[in-house]
């Protein structure tokens, strides 16, 4: 397991790369938002929120969103995005959320930076009784070879979807068991996306200038030398978005 400090670097790394995260990074496909969160769940928190790629498709379904993260950097381009939904600075630990004030907290790509049991508590106390905590990730699917290459060339060990990826989250109490689904689906992204695709990933924000620079030179190489990617400039990049429903009792 990461250690936590090391894990707090990676989360902080996200405000210098936040035009990178919102021009790469994959939304959520409507069937999964959806599932995720339930038409009359209407106040949401969606925590990790980042520049808001979960935030605007809840918005769009009728949720009222405020959005938390540690990032002041990624909530300014969320508010320039979406001046509709409300920003706050906050972590999945302390909450800047009234008691029991939610029907809904939502996590996208984001439960993996919180200390579980802290995290677990506070969605508890800001969530009214029979709320959800819904957690989302999408995994680029590896059993694609060209992705599977990808990764490798990002130097990525996770966000992939491997037979490991659709294990339970580690949530603690008060939740218990919780309800999943999965859903497959395909993201069309221009050649250079790839490459702010990598470029986004936490662990290559916190890498100094030469480990960046192989990371993006092995992305570009793959992408003008593999069978299924040379002299594409657009491609269809699958994923599979994996989501958990948990009911605070």
């Amino acid at each position: 397991m990461e250690p936590r400090h090391d894990k707090l670097a990676h989360a902080r790394s996200f405000g210098g790369i936040a035009d990178a995260y919102e021009a790469a990074r994959p939304g959520y496909p409507p069937v999964a938002v959806s599932w995720l969160v339930h038409p009359d769940e209407v106040r949401v928190v969606d925590v990790g929120a980042g520049t808001g790629k979960l935030s605007r498709a809840l918005l769009a379904t009728g949720h009222e969103v405020v959005a938390v993260d540690p990032s002041a950097e990624m909530l300014t381009v969320l508010r320039t995005q979406t001046p509709d939904i409300g920003t706050l600075v906050g972590t999945g630990e302390q909450l800047p959320i009234p008691d029991g004030s939610v029907d809904a907290v939502s996590y996208a790509q984001a439960w993996h930076w919180v200390d579980p049991p802290a995290a677990s508590a506070e969605a508890a106390r800001v969530l009214r009784p029979g709320g959800t905590l819904a957690l989302v990730w999408n995994f680029r699917d590896e059993r694609v070879e060209w992705v599977r290459e990808l990764g490798v060339a990002m130097r990525a060990e996770t966000s992939q979807y491997t037979p490991g990826a659709d294990e339970f989250p580690h949530v603690g109490e008060p939740f218990g068991t919780p309800e999943r689904a999965q859903f497959e689906w395909r993201q069309t992204v221009a050649r250079d996306d790839i490459l702010r695709l990598a470029a986004s990933r936490s662990y290559v924000a916190v890498m100094d200038a030469d480990g960046r620079d192989q990371v993006l030179a092995a992305v570009r190489e793959l992408l003008d030398t593999h069978p299924q990617t040379a002299g594409e400039e657009t491609l269809s990049l699958p994923y599979v978005t994996v989501a958990f429903r948990y009911t605070k009792p």
